[in-house]
C-alpha cells in the first residue's frame, strides 16, 4: 500500500516537471517576434495602394490623353485636390482625388494619348504610410478589363516546325468595312496583299502600320516577292510613266527633314475633341433633314441703347442682345424650344443657350443656362467666364452638354452671313454675320435712310421645325431684337 503510494507521487511529480518543459519551449522568444514583424513589414509586403483609374469624365468618352499632372510623386493629396488634366472627347478636364493620402507612383506619364477608359494611371497611399514603400502591381493591372476575345483571337498562335509547308498566316473575319491607316494601306498596295488577313489591333477597329508589318513578316507571297530576283535571260521592259498632269494612285510619304516632293503630305495627328467634332458634323449632315430660312435685323435700337448703357459704365456686345432675344423668343414660342429623343420632339422645360466657341482644339458650345430669365448684364458676365474657360479647357461636363438652342457668331470676322450645322439632338442653331450699312427705302415718309443690318440664319431640323415654323420664328426674333425694350417686359 505503502509502496503505491510512492509511485502515485513520483507519477504527478514526473508529470508536472514534464508540462513545465513543454511550456518553455513553446513559449514566443523575443527574437520571433522581431522575425514575424520583419516579414510582415511594408520592407518585404509593400505599402497596399490606393489606385486612380482612367475615368469616364464625359457620356461618349472612351479613351483620354494625360495633358498634365498637377501633383507630384511624394507630394500630399487631399480629397477633391486636382491630381492631373485629361483631354476627353469634349475638352480638356480637371480630375480631382476623391480621397486623402499621398501621391505615390505615377503610371502614365504626360503626354499619354489614346488611354482606354479603367486603366491604371496612377498609385495613392494613405496618409501617415511610406509612399516610397508602395506595392506595384503586376503589369498587366495596369491594363483595362479585356474584352472577349475574338474567335480569331482564340486560336493558338503557330509555332514553326520542321515540316517545309509555309506558315499561312492568321485570317480575319470582319462584320463590317475595313479601317486602314494611310501608312497601312501604303504597305498593302506596295505588296499586294489583302487587307483582311492583318489583325487590327488600333482603336475601333483600325489597322496600324504595325499590324501590316506583322503580316508582311509571316505572309508567304511577301516573302516569296524577292525571288523574281534571279538572273531572267532578258531583261523586261520598264513600265510606262503615268501621263503628265495625273495624279499618282499613292503620293509618296513626306521624309522629316528633307524637302518634299510634289504629291507628298504630312499626317497630321488628330485630338481627341477633333475626332468627336468630325463624328458628330458627319452624323448631322447625314441623318438630320436640314432647312435654312435667312432675315435681316435692323441693329439702330440696340446699337443706341449700347451707347447708353456705356454712359453708366455699363458694357455689354452685340451678341449679348442676340442670346437675350433668342432665349426669349424661344419662351414665347416652346414649340422650337425642343430635342430629338430618337423616337419623336421631346419638349424641353427650360431655355439653355449654347454659344459657339473658337479654341485652339476645335469648337465648342458652352451653355447659358435659363437665358430667359436672365438680364443682359448677366448674360454678359456668364458668356465671358465661359468663354476664358473654355479657351483654358477648364470647362466642367455640365458647362458644355445639355443646351437646347445653338448660336454661332462669325460678325467679328466680317462674315456677311453663313449657314451653320445643327448640334444634335437640338433643332436649330441660328448663324449671325456682320452687321452692315445699307441705304433703303423708308416705307412711311417715302425717303431713303441708312441702316444698321444683320443678317442671321436658322439653320433648323425638318423633323421637328417646318419651314413655316422656323420663319414665324425668325419674325418673332427680329422683332424682339429691333425693340431690346420688350425683352425686358417678356
Amino acid at each position: 500500500m505503502a509502496a503505491s503510494l510512492r509511485l502515485g507521487r513520483q507519477g504527478i511529480l514526473f508529470g508536472l516537471k514534464l508540462s513545465n518543459v513543454n511550456k518553455c519551449l513553446c513559449a514566443p522568444h523575443p527574437w520571433q517576434e522581431h522575425v514575424r514583424h520583419f516579414f510582415r513589414s511594408p520592407w518585404i509586403l509593400g505599402v497596399s495602394p490606393v489606385q486612380v483609374q482612367m475615368p469616364a469624365l464625359s457620356p461618349t468618352m472612351e479613351e483620354g490623353n494625360i495633358v498634365k499632372w498637377l501633383k507630384k510623386e511624394g507630394e500630399a493629396v487631399a480629397a477633391g485636390d486636382a491630381l492631373c488634366e485629361i483631354e476627353t472627347d469634349k475638352a480638356v478636364v480637371t480630375l480631382e482625388s476623391n480621397d486623402d493620402g499621398v501621391m505615390a507612383k505615377i503610371l502614365m506619364e504626360e503626354g499619354s494619348r489614346n488611354v482606354p477608359l479603367g486603366t491604371l494611371i496612377a498609385l495613392m497611399v494613405e496618409e501617415g504610410q511610406d509612399w516610397k514603400q508602395v506595392e506595384m502591381p503586376p503589369p498587366d493591372a495596369a491594363a483595362p478589363p479585356a474584352a472577349p476575345p475574338a474567335p480569331e483571337a482564340a486560336a493558338a498562335p503557330v509555332v514553326p516546325t520542321a515540316a517545309p509547308s509555309p506558315v499561312t498566316p492568321p485570317k480575319r473575319a470582319t462584320s463590317g468595312p475595313l479601317r486602314l491607316s494611310p501608312a497601312a494601306r501604303h504597305i498593302l498596295d506596295t505588296h499586294g496583299l489583302e487587307p483582311k488577313l492583318a489583325t487590327a489591333t488600333g482603336p475601333r477597329g483600325l489597322i496600324t502600320k504595325e499590324d501590316v508589318l506583322n503580316l508582311l513578316k509571316i505572309s508567304p507571297a511577301a516573302k516569296a516577292a524577292p525571288a523574281p530576283a534571279a538572273p531572267s535571260p532578258a531583261p523586261t521592259p520598264a513600265a510606262a510613266p503615268p501621263p503628265p498632269g495625273s495624279r499618282p494612285n499613292i503620293p509618296p510619304l513626306s521624309v522629316p527633314g528633307k524637302p518634299g516632293a510634289p504629291g507628298t503630305f504630312t499626317e497630321i495627328p488628330a485630338s481627341n475633341v477633333r475626332r468627336i467634332i468630325a463624328q458628330r458634323l458627319t452624323q448631322s449632315k447625314t441623318t438630320i433633314p436640314h432647312s435654312y430660312a435667312s432675315v435681316d435685323c435692323d441693329m439702330a435700337a440696340v446699337m443706341s441703347l449700347r451707347k447708353d448703357l456705356a454712359r453708366d459704365q455699363i458694357k455689354v456686345s452685340v451678341n449679348d442682345f442676340i442670346i437675350k432675344a433668342a432665349a426669349v423668343t424661344l419662351k414665347e414660342m416652346p414649340e422650337v424650344n425642343v430635342t430629338w429623343s430618337g423616337e419623336g420632339p421631346r419638349a424641353l422645360d427650360s431655355v439653355h443657350i449654347s454659344i459657339a466657341v473658337a479654341t485652339d482644339k476645335g469648337l465648342i458650345t458652352p451653355i447659358i443656362r435659363d437665358a430667359a430669365n436672365k438680364g443682359v448684364q448677366e448674360i454678359s458676365a456668364n458668356i465671358k467666364a465661359l468663354a476664358q474657360k473654355a479657351r483654358d479647357g477648364k470647362l466642367l461636363p455640365e458647362e458644355y452638354q445639355g443646351g437646347s438652342f445653338s448660336i454661332s457668331n462669325l460678325g467679328m470676322f466680317g462674315v456677311s452671313g453663313f449657314s451653320a450645322v445643327i448640334n444634335p439632338p437640338q433643332a436649330c442653331i441660328l448663324a449671325v454675320g456682320t452687321s452692315r450699312s445699307e441705304l433703303r427705302l423708308c416705307e412711311d415718309s417715302q425717303t431713303l435712310r441708312t441702316q444698321q443690318l444683320m443678317t442671321v440664319t436658322l439653320s433648323s431640323d425638318g423633323r421637328m421645325v417646318d419651314d413655316e415654323l422656323a420663319s414665324r420664328f425668325l419674325n418673332k426674333f427680329r422683332s424682339n431684337l429691333e425693340k431690346p425694350q420688350r425683352m425686358a417686359l417678356a
